[in-house]
């Protein structure tokens, strides 16, 4: 019987908790919030997060993070983005050797790191993997068919983890391509964003079809800069997941996008959000990364501007029509 620790109570930390569980594994699932954890154990349900779904009683909850981490084989860390390295942190300095699974689906703003790239720098020389894809929550929990990748630059950690979630309707594919796969995770959500703003202005199937397309081809150019293969943003952790978030009205970075571009400004968008949206803090990462590198993003461009500078929807959706006629590519030249 594996052991394994979830790092995080949100829909997907508790969504993978059961998918473990019904596995046959032994798992333990961490609350950062004390209080929160107490109300999930009693009521068996994740009612801010993950609401209707019963969590079963042989799922140990606990806010003790020495407890969560105890003798476990797999530690899966399923927090946001910005809470990440202070999760990791807390970590630091306990004898470890359990294989690091991340699953967040962001970048560290200030530093500009990747989930894996934190794990290294405050934990050292562990072995580690991150599991990406298109994956909504409540589907996985359902049991409706899905498909991610298992990311390790040591295949024989990737083909672990893949047998650790492989299940009947969640197929996992390997990768050792770890760069692709966390920035296909993240720069999606950049594009979901825009997405959703089509879906505000009405703009039609023509021109959210454009924008996915293009949006891929940024993805890519981003990547290939920063060591990624261009293959791997063509697959399940970067095309099929951005898919999958431009189009689901559960997409939180789509949503957020579909009201902005109905007039609502961000701070008001925060306001009504108890869940994350790694889109915001990852769109002004990349944007402020990519200026530094000379990269031409100019969908994370406009992106940002009309969330951090109030640009009208509309008018970012213009400038972008009538840009320079250019040759089309999506190869990242």
């Amino acid at each position: 019987m594996q052991k394994v620790c979830i790092l995080g109570d949100g829909s997907w930390g508790t969504t993978l908790a059961m998918l473990l569980f019904a596995k046959g594994c032994n798992v333990t699932l961490w609350s950062y919030d004390s209080e929160y954890a107490v109300l999930l154990d009693n009521k068996r349900e994740n009612i801010k997060f993950l609401p209707g779904i019963t969590i079963p009683e042989g799922i140990e909850i606990t806010s003790c993070i020495d407890v969560a981490l105890k003798d476990k084989d797999f530690i899966v860390i399923a927090v946001p983005s910005v809470y990440f390295r202070g999760v990791v942190k807390k970590i630091k300095g306990m004898p470890q050797e359990a294989i690091f699974i991340s699953v967040t689906k962001g970048i560290e703003i200030d530093k500009f790191k990747r989930a894996s790239e934190v794990i290294v720098e405050e934990l050292g020389k562990v072995r580690f993997g991150v599991l990406s894809g298109p994956t909504i929550a409540n589907e996985v929990v359902s049991e409706k068919p899905s498909s991610v990748v298992s990311a390790s630059s040591n295949e024989d950690i990737a083909k672990k983890i893949q047998n650790l979630f492989l299940s009947p309707s969640f197929r996992i594919y390997t990768s050792c391509d770890v760069i692709g796969v966390e920035l296909g995770g993240a720069i999606k959500n950049i594009i979901a964003i825009a997405a959703g703003i089509c879906d505000g202005l009405e703009l039609g199937n023509n021109a959210k079809a454009a924008l996915l397309s293009r949006g891929l081809a940024e993805m890519v150019k981003f990547g290939k800069v920063n060591g990624a293969r261009s293959e791997t943003f063509f697959g399940l952790s970067g095309l099929g997941d951005m898919i999958t978030t431009c189009f689901s009205p559960q997409s939180r970075n789509r949503s957020i996008g579909e009201k902005v571009g109905r007039g609502m400004k961000l701070k008001e968008i925060l306001k009504e959000m108890d869940m994350i949206a790694e889109g915001i803090y990852t769109v002004k990462a990349v944007y402020e990364f990519s200026k530094i590198q000379k990269i031409d993003m100019p969908i994370t461009e406009k992106v940002y501007q009309v969330l951090y500078d109030s640009k009208n929807p509309r008018n970012a959706v213009n400038e972008l029509m009538q840009r320079e006629p250019k040759s089309e590519s999506v190869a990242g030249e």
